[in-house]
């Protein structure tokens, strides 16, 4: 659950949720849900995240 605190700046506060909501990948998800995905647009799109993340974990165990 995400929780921001607000103590006197709304915009500040505003601004802080969509961080968060954008971190955790909710924006993203929503979006995605939106419309009907066909299976197999599914499965592509999953394989692509999967190699995505592959290169992202190799690129920081390179830096080490």
């Amino acid at each position: 659950m995400i929780e921001v605190e607000v103590r006197g700046d709304l915009e500040y506060a505003i601004r802080q949720l969509k961080k968060k909501l954008q971190i955790d990948g909710i924006k993203r998800e929503l979006k995605r849900r939106e419309y009907y995905e066909k299976p197999s647009i599914k499965k592509r799109r999953k394989q692509a995240e999967a190699r995505r993340k592959l290169r992202k974990f190799n690129r920081m165990r390179r830096s080490f």
